[in-house]
């Protein structure tokens, strides 16, 4: 199966507007639900809002969880009850998303922070497609502006591919993993 990541922010109340796009990137995508697990954080906020509308539409999570989640609470707003499969990773929060970012045949930024632009810089680094929603209200969306030519950097690893459009975010996402997926095979 192709392995979709997402990364999004973890806040308890998330932005309306990235709200609406995680739901409509999550319904999207699966669409695609017999060919795609998504991989996340494992996280509330954005993570548990793209994991309930894919689980909802009958597909598989994996969420990623790192050491200091392990062993929270149901009533947690960091809790998600929708990774379908739970990966405790016993790593800290930054360690977790190497192996989430390089476990994926594909990535996608749904609106964040810090911590999700690490995710967004780590599969630009392990050469894993990348998508970005912007128009989200978070800082996520500065990766646009800092980075209009789609390359983080001089060494121009990889093309990042911006979009406002949640829908053709998840087709992108879809087609860009199974591309990747299929030159991993050979």
């Amino acid at each position: 199966m192709l392995q979709i990541g997402v990364g999004g922010s973890s806040d308890k109340t998330p932005l309306e507007k990235a709200v609406a796009k995680a739901r409509e990137f999550a319904r999207r995508l699966a669409e695609h639900k017999d060919e795609v697990i998504l991989l996340t954080g494992g996280d509330g906020g954005i993570m548990r809002i793209v994991c309930e509308e894919f689980v909802k539409a009958g597909g598989i999570t994996l969420g990623v969880i790192p050491y200091e989640d392990e062993d929270i609470a149901a009533s947690s707003p960091r809790y998600n009850p929708y990774n379908t499969i739970v990966y405790r990773s016993g790593q800290t929060f930054q360690a977790r998303s190497i192996g989430l970012v390089r476990s994926c045949d594909s990535f996608a930024v749904l609106g964040g922070g810090s911590g999700t632009i690490i995710e967004a810089h780590l599969a630009y680094i392990y050469r894993v497609p990348l998508v970005v929603v912007t128009d989200t209200g978070y800082a996520s969306d500065n990766l646009e502006k800092a980075h209009p030519d789609g390359f983080l950097d001089h060494r121009q690893v990889q093309k990042i591919h911006y979009t406002s459009n949640p829908v053709e975010a998840a087709d992108l996402a879809y087609e860009l993993a199974k591309i990747r997926s299929s030159e991993r095979r050979r």
